[in-house]
């Protein structure tokens, strides 16, 4: 059995800085009494805080110029969504596209009351990319953000639960927000909010759990589940939601049932002429299904589950950004006291063999010579090391690895004082 190597273990030591920015300074607290259990109010004492993620100017900056085209924009009124014709047109010259976001249109939509959505900013938008992956990592479940923008005293969507835990930070203005308990407790991606309309609408209208006015800088924690209607106040305002698709217990019951599919017993057909709507016939297939399940899952090793499920966290996101022209200049210049690190976000494991070192990558597997794992262990951990300096490999050796890590977009030029 090869040595493996965890992103998890590595990063252990790293502060959790993206979530304690939404969530406080006791990170533990948060993930012992309210990760996927309850709701979290946090008043910013910053009104500024999150303006590096995002604020106003950036939000007319991607209206206006940055080609947004479907589905990065999505606009709602009183609750319904406002068909993408009413605010895209052509490109124009040099872009023959038929989808691009008219800003004059967003305008007018805007002054009469329509609220805009920026849709998947953590792939369109620099501070949002940053805290975005940096959370991800920090969490281990993928995440994605969308930006609210509601004109003053409007109402953009009617009370109802996502499928995913949220995290709302406040930019701008001032919004009503009511919470109350679900109706259908830790929903999977398949059991949307409407399945459960008339139960939501009874529920909106007792008395909410939450009901409260978040300012800029403040951040609410919502589980999966739980429903939610926000009014804005008096002047523009502005929420971004970072969504969180947790992974849950009921991915490895999926993995589990996937993986014993390797058990021919479980293949076998069913009777030439069964009728399988008649609960007779099928009552003795499943009693046998059901013990051949039982001892079938019982050789299911955790390795082949979790190389199972990963790949629904590694891909569900991309790692930090690179920089193409810049980084292909900094590996070919690069020299003994250069500064690198671990892309933030890059998902991977390590395994050590006899006579080489596999690092596996969402996409595909590098295979290095076994005396590179002592360096590479130094590389992976996440922080800062520079060439020259790390253990294990002289300074030419260290020069060729890093060179190489840094072309497959596994380490990336590091900022030093």
């Amino acid at each position: 059995m090869p040595a493996e190597l965890s992103e998890s273990a590595e990063s252990a030591a790293a502060p959790p800085a993206a979530l304690a920015r939404v969530v406080g300074p006791d990170v533990t607290g948060f993930g012992d009494r309210h990760w996927g259990r309850a709701p979290l109010l946090v008043r910013g004492a910053d009104p500024d805080a999150f303006r590096d993620v995002l604020d106003l100017d950036g939000v007319d900056e991607l209206l206006s110029r940055r080609g947004l085209r479907t589905p990065f924009l999505r606009l709602a009124r009183e609750g319904s969504v406002v068909g993408s014709e009413w605010f895209t047109g052509p490109g124009g010259v040099g872009a023959e596209i038929g989808d691009q976001v008219r800003d004059d249109e967003v305008a007018a939509l805007f002054g009469d009351g329509t609220t805009v959505v920026l849709q998947a900013l953590h792939r369109t938008w620099s501070g949002v990319i940053d805290f975005t992956t940096a959370l991800a990592e920090e969490l281990g479940h993928p995440v994605q953000a969308n930006a609210y923008v509601t004109p003053p005293s409007s109402r953009g969507f009617a009370a109802h639960y996502d499928v995913h835990d949220v995290f709302v930070l406040q930019l701008a203005g001032r919004k009503h927000w009511t919470v109350h308990a679900p109706v259908h407790a830790d929903p999977l991606r398949d059991q949307p909010w409407n399945e459960h309309a008339r139960a939501v609408a009874d529920r909106a209208r007792e008395e909410p759990e939450i009901d409260t006015v978040l300012e800029p800088g403040d951040a609410m924690y919502l589980p999966r589940g739980w429903l939610h209607s926000a009014t804005a106040l008096g002047d523009v305002s502005a929420h971004l939601t970072v969504g969180v698709h947790v992974l849950t217990r009921f991915a490895l019951v999926e993995a589990l049932t996937a993986l014993c599919a390797q058990d021919r017993e479980l293949r076998c057909s069913l009777p030439l002429g069964i009728d399988v709507a008649d609960p007779a016939q099928l009552a003795p297939h499943l009693d046998s299904v059901r013990s051949a399940l039982a001892d079938a899952l019982r050789d299911v090793s955790a390795d082949a589950v979790a190389r199972h499920v990963r790949g629904a966290v590694w891909s569900g996101g991309r790692p930090e950004p690179v920089r193409p022209v810049a980084g292909a200049a900094f590996a070919e210049g690069l020299a003994a006291g250069d500064a690198v690190r671990r892309r933030t976000g890059l998902h991977h494991r390590l395994l050590e063999q006899h006579d080489e070192v596999v690092l596996e990558l969402p996409d595909r597997r590098l295979s290095l010579p076994a005396a590179t794992a002592v360096p590479l262990r130094a590389l992976l951990t996440g922080g800062t090391v520079r060439v020259g300096e790390l253990p294990g490999a002289d300074e030419a050796d260290q020069v060729v690895l890093v060179r190489r890590l840094l072309r497959e977009g596994v380490l990336v030029p590091a900022a030093t004082p």
